[in-house]
């Protein structure tokens, strides 16, 4: 999974990057700060594996992971070449999420790039840059598909369907927020539009919001709002205090949040509503060679599931043997949870859930 990290120039994105990733991106005070995207990957926190590496105590453990792509701010003005516009457009088509962060916190000391804090004005001026953008794409498809038709009639649909996709753009309307059929979806995804991508709001607040409670910003409440009317999803975050604690151990780390009152720090959080949005869930494979989580759509069956490992895997099918994740915790080992029938023997059809516990079968 890889995550874009857009916004405007001097609202966190690379603070928040550097605090997530430890992979040092560049971070200062003014525009174009960031030129070529910065690339980290990062663990996915998951305390399940944390349990199953005390049960099996294998040679190694490996956790899921999310790519994030710290992408240079966007201006007014980039779907038409300010600001090195069209090259960082081209980067958010290669993410499967967007990050938006917004500023919602006060500093004289940084500069904002348009002179004030106004957290609905600077996601519209992402929005509007990303649905211009669109727009140029769809008239280029459109054109084609219209040419197209002449000798196929079969395209009338497509052709019909584009006309309404650009007018909802014209209108505002972001690609993830148009109405379609299961024809009409495939369209979209190929087309290469960056406002079908799902998005997250990233709150850029103050740790003084944090500590007086996030409700009392009324900007994270605006972008709470425009979020809700777009299906958006809201994280509030402090990328300053991200950084701080980004270099702590494990127990440190959780002591410093739970003095604040916080339960989990951006990152858990951030990979949480990632995993929400994009549909994601991990299955686990447990033994004395490794423990490993791997990440899959939900709704994936079990011979796909398993070409997550290795193709010949989903090529030589034969079943899944799996445990819910709770199940093997509870009995203590799987030798006891195997007495107790608790592991089933799955076929094709199988339908993966998240924390199941397998193992497959296979013959090439």
């Amino acid at each position: 999974m890889k995550l874009g990290i857009v916004g405007l120039p001097n609202v966190g994105k690379s603070t928040l990057f550097n605090a997530i990733t430890n992979a040092g991106a560049q971070s200062a005070n003014y525009a174009f700060c960031t030129i070529e995207p910065n690339v980290g990957v990062v663990a996915v926190p998951d305390k399940r594996l944390d349990k199953l590496t005390e049960m099996y105590n294998p040679a190694k453990t490996t956790p899921a992971t999310i790519e994030f792509v710290d992408i240079a701010g966007l201006v007014k003005g980039a779907s038409k070449g300010e600001g090195l516009g069209n090259k960082f457009l081209s980067h958010i088509r290669e993410v499967d999420a967007i990050i938006h962060v917004v500023r919602c916190f006060e500093n004289d000391d940084i500069i904002h790039v348009d002179g004030s804090i106004n957290p609905a004005r600077d996601i519209e001026t992402i929005n509007l840059e990303l649905i211009f953008s669109d727009i140029e794409i769809v008239e280029r498809r459109l054109d084609r598909s219209t040419k197209a038709m002449k000798g196929d009639k079969s395209l009338a649909k497509e052709v019909e369907f584009l006309k309404r996709l650009k007018d909802a753009l014209e209108n505002g309307i972001p690609a993830r927020n148009v109405e379609c059929d299961e024809d009409e979806q495939e369209i979209i995804d190929t087309t290469a539009l960056l406002t079908a991508k799902p998005v997250i709001y990233a709150c850029n607040m103050s740790e003084d919001d944090f500590a007086n409670g996030i409700d009392s910003n009324e900007g994270y409440k605006k972008v709470c709002e425009i979020a809700k009317a777009e299906g958006a999803e809201v994280l509030p975050i402090c990328a300053e205090l991200e950084a701080e604690i980004s270099s702590l151990s494990k127990e440190e780390k959780e002591m410093f949040l739970s003095e604040l009152g916080i339960e989990q720090g951006g990152l858990d959080l951030l990979i949480q509503r990632s995993y929400s949005l994009l549909g994601l869930i991990s299955y686990l494979t447990a033994g004395a060679p490794e423990v490993r989580a791997w990440t899959i759509k939900k709704g994936t069956k079990a011979p796909q599931a398993a070409g997550k490992i290795h193709s010949d895997f989903e090529r030589g099918f034969i079943r899944a043997e799996v445990i819910a994740y709770d199940d093997l915790i509870a009995n203590g080992s799987m030798a006891a949870a195997k007495e107790k029938g608790l592991v089933r023997s799955e076929g094709k059809e199988y339908v993966m859930k998240d924390g199941d516990i397998v193992l497959f079968r296979f013959n090439v």
